[in-house]
């Protein structure tokens, strides 16, 4: 009883440890993502094939040496977070029946009127935390 209680203990504290990405870090990877995706060997209908994620841990330890991202957790995680977010902005810029919002390109922020915006974070709570935060990936 004591390993098993030990054990959930040490995977609780695992949990709550979470990477606080940094700039260049979510650039070498999104550039990973793309010369993966251009060269093509990974390539699927859908996404990636498998072992793509192996193949982007790789090459961000040729981009940032020493960082010591994993593929899992640390790189599909934030693959995960960055497309959720890609398409939350997305549908903000171009969901159906959605005008009134607009870009600002040198703060790479979604704009609207303070109505619009509260109206729509009101049906998509998602979406409130870009509100006052940028997004520099979205293109």
């Amino acid at each position: 009883v004591k390993l098993l209680q030990s054990t959930t203990n040490s995977s609780q504290n695992f949990r709550g440890t979470k990477k606080k990405w940094i700039l260049k870090e979510d650039v070498a990877l999104i550039s990973c993502m793309v010369d993966l995706h251009n060269v093509g060997t990974f390539n699927a209908n859908t996404g990636f094939k498998a072992g793509y994620l192996l193949e982007s841990e790789r090459m961000m330890e040729i981009f940032l040496p020493h960082t010591m991202l994993k593929a899992k957790p640390n790189l599909k995680s934030r693959i995960r977070t960055l497309k959720n977010d890609w398409a939350i902005i997305h549908d903000m810029l171009r969901g159906k029946d959605n005008s009134g919002f607009g870009s600002d390109e040198h703060r790479q922020m979604v704009i609207a009127e303070d109505a619009v915006c509260d109206s729509y974070i009101g049906s998509h709570k998602e979406a409130g935390q870009f509100k006052t935060r940028s997004f520099p990936y979205y293109e």
